[in-house]
């Protein structure tokens, strides 16, 4: 496994969060800074800004993201996000950072950020990597590379993606993204562990499988709430 030292992660994380900039689809801010604080009376789109004068360098901070994260878990992978609920400062500044930790052959699965375009640079490991275009033209194209330490790749923003160590060694990467809020959808998890289950008729047509497939698939996927 590859040595690497806190000045060393530092660096590629602020790369990552640097290059997301030139992603960045939130509303641009009107102000130097909008800490964000939470008002459950009123909802916004996106958060509500505390008072400059009671902002502090804590509200731009975060430590502890050299520290590798658990993999003990059936896929594999750890995703450590930094948005705006983690870093109050991030409001209205249109980025985001995640960091992964996969174990040997560890899968963060295909998902898709619907806020954000990704942009992956690799620490460790060796990951293979991919995204799905939409269905215009061309149509549902897979784009897939196989990444080394070092390496940097983008994610656009909404379109399914996926990343997979496929060395028997761990992994680690960092993500920049375009979004204080990127939002996760994790495609099997949403398909056939809605709450609400989806019924298994629609997704027996839509997946043209045999209705219990679809219903033993929403047993595995269902988490009760």
């Amino acid at each position: 496994m590859m040595k690497m030292g806190v000045h060393t992660l530092a660096t590629i994380a602020i790369l990552a969060l640097a290059s997301s900039l030139t992603y960045a689809s939130d509303p641009s801010p009107l102000q130097d800074f909008c800490v964000a604080t939470n008002d459950p009376a009123l909802f916004v789109n996106g958060m509500f800004c505390s008072d400059p004068m009671l902002a502090t360098a804590d509200d731009f901070f975060f430590h502890g993201l050299n520290i590798p994260r658990s993999t003990a878990n059936s896929l594999g992978s750890n995703v450590t996000l930094l948005d705006v609920t983690k870093i109050a400062g991030l409001n209205t500044l249109g980025v985001s950072l995640a960091r992964i930790d996969f174990a040997p052959y560890g899968l963060n699965p295909p998902h898709t950020h619907p806020r954000a375009t990704e942009i992956l640079v690799v620490v460790e490991g060796i990951i293979y990597v991919g995204f799905v275009s939409s269905n215009s033209n061309p149509t549902n194209r897979l784009f897939t590379k196989l990444l080394y330490p070092g390496d940097v790749f983008v994610f656009p923003q909404g379109l399914i993606h996926f990343q997979f160590n496929v060395a028997n060694t761990t992994g680690v990467t960092f993500s920049g993204l375009g979004s204080q809020n990127p939002g996760l959808i994790v495609i099997a998890n949403n398909v056939f562990g809605s709450t609400p289950p989806i019924s298994p008729d629609v997704l027996t047509k839509a997946f043209k499988l045999d209705k219990n497939v679809i219903e033993f698939l929403q047993k595995e996927f269902y988490t009760a709430t």
